[in-house]
Formats: C-alpha cells, sequence, structure tokens
C-alpha cells in the first residue's frame, strides 16, 4: 500500500515539475503516514530542489522540540531527507498565533497546490476538522479548533503522550476546503484502528459526523487502505 501510495504521489509531483518548472505538495503526519513517507523520499528522479512543501495541522502552543510537534516529525522525517526548495511550518507555538496562521495561508495560496497527501483520523477526521468542528464549505483557509476527546485519546495511543490530560486541547488547522482545493488528493490509511471510519467514510452518510466522507465527492481523491483498514467494507 505505502509503495503504491508513494508512486502515485512521486509520478504527481514529477509531472507538476515537468510541466511547471516547480510543484507543491501538502504533507500529512502521524503513524499511519510513516511508511507511506518512508517510500516517498527514497524516490528516485524527484527534484526535491523544485519542491515546496507544507503541513496541515500542529497543537496550539507546542514547541517544535516536544516529540508530538508535526513540525519535528516532518522536519526529521521528511524536509531534512529532501531537502525541499521551501519547507513552510504551521508555528503552534508563534508569539502571535493569528498573525502567523494569515501569513501561512498567503504563502499556501501564493500559487496552486499540486498534491495533497493525507489520513483519515479514528474519528473520521481530515487533518484537525473532527466531526464537531468540520465545515465542508467552512470560510476560512485555516482555523483554531478544540480537539474532541476521539481525537485526543487517538494521541495517547500512538504513543505521543502520556495520558489524555498531556494532550492539548486546541490545534491549528488547515480547513477541510483548503485541503481539497489541490490538483489531487492522495489519502493513506492503514491498520485495524481506522476500519471503522473507512467504514463511514465510504459507506456511512456524507455527513460532518465522519469528515472523510466528504472524499466521495473529490473526483481527484485516491484512497489507499490495506487489508486492514478495508475489513468492515461490505462491498
Amino acid at each position: 500500500m505505502a509503495t503504491a501510495a508513494a508512486a502515485d504521489a512521486a509520478a504527481v509531483l514529477k509531472a507538476a515539475v515537468a510541466k511547471n518548472g516547480r510543484a507543491r505538495a501538502i504533507i500529512a503526519t502521524g503513524n499511519s503516514q510513516d511508511l507511506f513517507l518512508e517510500k516517498l523520499t527514497q524516490t528516485a528522479g524527484i527534484d526535491w530542489s523544485k519542491i515546496e512543501l507544507f503541513h496541515m495541522d500542529e497543537y496550539l502552543g507546542m514547541p517544535m522540540t516536544h516529540r508530538a510537534s508535526f513540525r519535528k516529525y516532518l522536519k526529521e522525517r521528511v524536509f531534512d531527507r529532501v531537502r525541499p526548495a521551501g519547507a513552510n511550518y504551521l508555528e503552534g507555538d508563534a508569539l502571535e498565533p493569528l498573525k502567523a496562521m494569515r501569513a501561512y495561508a498567503q504563502a499556501l495560496a501564493a500559487l496552486p497546490i499540486d498534491l495533497c497527501c493525507l489520513g483519515i483520523g479514528e474519528n473520521g477526521h481530515l487533518a484537525f476538522n473532527d466531526p464537531p468542528v468540520a465545515d465542508f464549505a467552512d470560510p476560512e483557509a485555516i482555523k483554531i479548533v478544540k480537539l474532541d476527546e476521539q481525537c485526543r485519546r487517538q494521541q495517547v495511543g500512538e504513543g505521543h503522550f502520556p495520558n489524555l490530560d498531556a494532550v492539548p486541547m486546541y490545534a491549528i488547522t488547515l480547513t477541510i476546503p483548503t485541503l481539497c482545493q489541490v490538483g489531487r488528493m492522495i489519502a493513506v490509511v492503514p491498520e485495524k484502528r481506522k476500519a471503522a471510519a473507512v467504514k463511514a467514510s465510504l459507506e456511512g452518510p456524507l455527513a460532518t459526523a465522519c469528515p472523510g466522507s466528504f472524499l466521495r465527492q473529490q473526483p481527484h481523491a485516491v484512497l489507499y487502505l490495506d487489508a486492514d483498514s478495508s475489513s468492515l467494507l461490505t462491498r
């Protein structure tokens, strides 16, 4: 699954560079993305010196030195490995978060985004658009949200925090329309713990109760599953 998804993503990036002389991509983080990102950064023939990268969420107030920081994750697993033309960070601990968010949104909107690589959370979230705050027609490009308990428990379960109380209550996230306004979406969703969210995304109602269901309306989106994450599907 990771190899196939990485090949797909690499083809999108190579095509964009060949056509436009550059490419721009939004990259997800999290345990479910580990192998995919490893395969992608090892793929030959990608001219990373012509590719600008962004990420999609970060905990509010979290320094980059924290082991759960998504900036730290991407720096170590992607940016330091491939040395892209641009590495754009959402500053969770910015002195003026709203100002930093506006600057990030402006950088993101400066040119078209060719690729968005994302996952689906255990509660169906896309980035940190949990069901209570998900908006399929969100007027904002980026926003501060309160994380729901299932999302926070997922972070504990993945080993990033020792207990629920240690997980931040708030985060900064790109909104669902922002994630979808790209040339190609590649969703990589492995593991048994994602099976219920995958079933709800593909076979449940199209509703913010499962934000992942919105991918069904994105003709430019491809969903990569494994035997475990697809195990509850009936068709």
